[in-house]
């Protein structure tokens, strides 16, 4: 199969590199510097065990020609790209006739819990993707992936429910690539779970690796508790533990360990967008749907917003403005 990653940093990156390296066909989407310097140099994915630059197709969207029909696209852009993402693909042309909407799968291989139902508007073939992979993006045309012996853990299943030949066949390629990659029919129960986990991100780009662990539980405990309110499934922490074992081991690269996670470097990088109103927010949003109060992961949004409207540094917003949110 042929590979169009759709957002080729942290996570596109490594998933792209390594799916390149391992013989397959792979094409990278970007924008900006990184694409400017995909294009001139290549890309360098530093890991524990190697460095290695692969030269590859660059784009910055569809560029008219026919995809293949055995092309598989990866969607690994942040949720608050997602739209603009899949509106730029869905209509892009297959070979032999109709439109990527119609005829190609699309992988969600992102955090949170919103860009499945969203891909599905425009998509037919539409599969979950629950990534844990410790990577990192902060310069252009460069990705640091600290995962070892491992670069990652990809669950993959069918949206909403279910697997088919396609997981099947993707999980056996990711794994030949050198990734974890279980086939889940029940994907989006691990992506929930995910989801919990990634409540600490906003507070880790707020304050740095320091964060006060009653406040990390606040968050996680206000998650819990809507996702019971929705009688919405999701795996626990035992569960992913004993899944993920001594697969992904976090390992420093070029010795230095993992800066921070994805919402961290959305700040660090000076972005101007940040993944918190699709992590923390769907908290918020299940809270009010089902009269759940959530004020910690509220507060969260609220600061991170601050921090990327007023340019404050990752892990640099102030305590005690953090604590006056908090009530």
């Amino acid at each position: 199969m042929r590979y169009v990653i759709i957002g080729a940093g942290a996570v596109g990156g490594t998933i792209g590199g390594r799916l390149a390296a391992a013989g397959h066909d792979v094409t990278l989407v970007a924008r900006g510097a990184h694409l400017a310097a995909l294009r001139e140099r290549g890309l360098t994915l530093r890991q524990p065990e190697q460095e290695r630059t692969v030269r590859l197709p660059a784009l910055d969207g569809p560029d008219g020609r026919p995809l293949p029909a055995d092309t598989v696209l990866v969607l690994t852009v942040k949720s608050q790209d997602t739209a603009g993402a899949l509106a730029a693909w869905v209509d892009a042309p297959v070979a032999g006739g109709g439109t990527a909407g119609e005829r190609l799968p699309l992988l969600t291989a992102q955090n949170g819990v919103v860009n499945e139902p969203a891909a599905l508007r425009l998509f037919a073939r539409v599969h979950g993707v629950c990534v844990w992979l410790p990577a990192t993006h902060l310069e252009p045309g460069i990705v640091v992936a600290n995962g070892h012996p491992h670069p990652g853990v990809l669950h993959l299943g069918r949206y909403p429910s279910g697997s088919d030949d396609t997981d099947r066949a993707v999980a056996a390629e990711l794994t030949a690539a050198g990734f974890v990659a279980p086939v889940r029919p029940d994907v989006m129960r691990w992506k929930y779970g995910k989801l919990l986990g990634n409540l600490g991100n906003g507070l880790q780009a707020l304050l740095g690796r320091d964060i006060p662990e009653e406040l990390a539980g606040r968050v996680r405990d206000e998650g819990e508790a809507v996702l019971a309110a929705a009688g919405i499934a999701h795996t626990s922490r035992a569960e992913e533990a004993a899944e993920r074992g001594d697969l992904v081991q976090h390992r420093p690269v070029g010795g230095e360990q993992r800066s921070g996670g994805s919402t961290w470097q959305s700040l660090a990088r000076g972005a101007g967008s940040v993944e918190t109103d699709h992590l923390n927010g769907e908290v918020v949003l299940l809270g009010r749907l089902h009269g759940v109060p959530t004020p910690a992961n509220a507060a969260v949004q609220q600061a991170v917003r601050r921090a990327v409207r007023e340019r404050i540094p990752a892990g640099h917003f102030p305590a005690d403005e953090l604590a006056k949110l908090l009530g």
